[in-house]
């Protein structure tokens, strides 16, 4: 059977891809919950609140994220933060991920498993200490 998929050598390349744009994504929920930009209807949360603690993950977290550092040990983190926000915030609105608006928190958490275990990519701080 003759392969039509993407050539092998791509692979490394799109996984930093992944992992950048999953970081800047991840990043502006962080920025939005701590900083107020860009500007959401939902108010900041008061300092040390759960929210807070959410937008710090999320603010460090995605910076780590995007540029690849310490990438497995703070993407299996942030995979917890994002089943967390899912089991606490999401659920219990409803079973369906598209009723209760929770499938940006399951993609998030299955995103950031996949990096736990595959790593950052050759385009990263962590790739570029290996070498």
């Amino acid at each position: 059977m003759r392969d039509l998929g993407i050539p092998a050598r791509w692979t490394g390349p799109l996984l930093s891809v992944l992992r950048i744009v999953t970081g800047l994504l991840f990043l502006e929920h962080g920025t939005a919950k701590l900083l107020g930009f860009p500007h959401s209807a939902m108010p900041a949360p008061p300092p040390m609140s759960l929210f807070w603690v959410a937008g710090v993950f999320e603010l460090v977290g995605g910076a780590l994220i995007l540029i690849g550092l310490f990438t497995r040990p703070v993407a299996f983190l942030l995979a917890g933060e994002m089943a967390i926000a899912y089991w606490m915030v999401h659920a219990p609105k409803s079973p369906y991920p598209l009723v209760n608006m929770g499938e940006g928190a399951v993609l998030f958490c299955f995103v950031f498993l996949y990096l736990a275990a595959a790593g950052a990519g050759p385009w990263s701080v962590d790739g570029s200490r290996k070498r």
